[in-house]
C-alpha cells in the first residue's frame, strides 16, 4: 500500500509556468481556428476548441487550487478543499461533452467529405503539436500532485495526441487527398481521450459520494484496531476522502473495561497511530465507549450493514 504525501497542488506551480501554459494554449486555440476554418478541416477545429478547454481547465484549477486553501470558517467546516474535485469533475465532463460533439460533427463530414487544404493543416497543426508538447513537459512534474493539476494535463497530453494525428492527416491529405481521414482522426482521438478521462470522473464521483477509497480494507481496520490492548471491538466504521490526498475516518470504540480518561487516551492514541502509518488516515473521529463484552460481534457487523 502506498502513503507517500503529496503537500502539493497547482498552486506550487511558479506563476511563470502557468503563464506559459495559459499563453501557449490561447495562442494555439486562435490559430487553429483560423486555420481550420481556412483549411476546411475538422480536426484542427477540435483542436482549437480542446485548447480552448485546456486553457480553461487550468485557469480554473489554478483558481480551485488557491482557493482550496482557504481556511475553514463557520458556514464551510471542512474547509474547501472539494473545491478541487468540483473542477477536477467540471473540466472531465467538459472534455467528454466536447468529444461527443465532435463525433456528431465527424459523422456528417462521413457522409458529406469536403476538401481540405492539406497543406494549411499540416502547418498549423506542428505549430499545435509544438505548443502543446511544450506545454505537457511544463506541467509534467506537477501531474500527480492532485486530480485537479491531473485533469488539466490530461487535456494537454490529450491535445498532444490529437496534434499527431492532425500533422499526420494533414500530410495525408496534402500530398494524397485522402479527406475521410480528418473526421477519422477526430473519432480516434475523441475517443483516446473519453477513455483516459472517464477515471478522472469516476475517482471525483466516488470521492463526492464519500464512498471507501478503494485501497482501504475496513475489514483489515477492523482486525488491526482490535488487536489493541484494552479494545474489544469496533463498530459505526465510516471512511471517506475529503480529497484526492486526505482520508477520513470515523468509529466507535468498545472497550474492554471501563477505563479512566488517562487510560483511554492512551488508547485513542495508539488507535491514531495505527490508522495513521498503516493506513494513511489523516483524519480520525474516535467515540471511546463501555457496553461490555457480552456483546456480540456478529450483531455489530449486522449494525454496520444496515447503515
Amino acid at each position: 500500500m502506498n502513503h507517500k504525501k503529496h503537500n502539493h497542488s497547482i498552486e506550487g506551480m511558479s506563476g511563470s509556468k502557468f503563464l506559459w501554459v495559459t499563453l501557449l494554449n490561447l495562442s494555439i486555440t486562435i490559430v487553429q481556428i483560423i486555420g481550420g476554418i481556412v483549411s476546411n478541416s475538422l480536426s484542427l477545429l477540435s483542436d482549437a476548441i480542446h485548447n480552448l478547454g485546456d486553457s480553461s481547465a487550468i485557469f480554473i484549477a489554478f483558481l480551485a487550487g488557491k482557493r482550496s486553501k482557504k481556511s475553514a470558517d463557520e458556514s464551510h467546516t471542512f474547509g474547501y478543499k472539494r473545491i478541487e474535485i468540483l473542477a477536477a469533475l467540471f473540466n472531465a465532463i467538459v472534455l467528454i461533452a466536447i468529444c461527443l460533439f465532435l463525433f456528431i460533427e465527424a459523422y456528417r463530414r462521413f457522409m458529406d467529405p469536403q476538401p481540405i487544404k492539406g497543406l494549411m493543416m499540416f502547418i498549423v497543426a506542428t505549430f499545435g503539436l509544438m505548443a502543446n508538447l511544450i506545454s505537457v513537459i511544463i506541467l509534467n512534474k506537477d501531474k500527480g500532485h492532485n486530480l485537479n493539476v491531473r485533469a488539466a494535463y490530461m487535456h494537454l497530453l490529450g491535445d498532444t495526441m490529437s496534434s499527431v494525428a492532425v500533422v499526420l492527416g494533414g500530410i495525408a491529405i496534402w500530398q494524397y487527398d485522402i479527406y475521410w481521414i480528418d473526421p477519422l482522426i477526430t473519432v480516434l482521438v475523441g475517443i483516446y481521450i473519453i477513455y483516459h478521462t472517464w477515471n478522472i470522473v469516476k475517482q471525483t464521483v466516488d470521492i463526492l459520494m464519500q464512498s471507501t477509497p478503494e485501497d482501504i480494507d475496513v475489514k483489515e481496520i477492523r482486525k488491526d484496531v482490535e488487536k489493541i490492548d484494552g479494545v474489544n471491538d469496533v463498530h459505526h466504521i465510516h471512511i471517506w476522502k475529503l480529497d484526492d490526498k486526505h482520508i477520513h475516518l470515523e468509529t466507535h470504540v468498545n472497550l474492554e473495561c471501563d477505563v479512566n480518561m488517562t487510560e483511554m487516551m492512551k488508547i485513542k492514541s495508539e488507535i491514531e497511530t495505527v490508522l495513521h502509518n498503516k493506513f494513511n488516515i489523516t483524519h480520525t473521529t474516535l467515540q471511546m465507549e463501555f457496553i461490555g463484552k457480552n456483546v456480540k460481534k456478529d450483531l455489530i457487523v449486522n449494525t454496520i450493514n444496515k447503515e
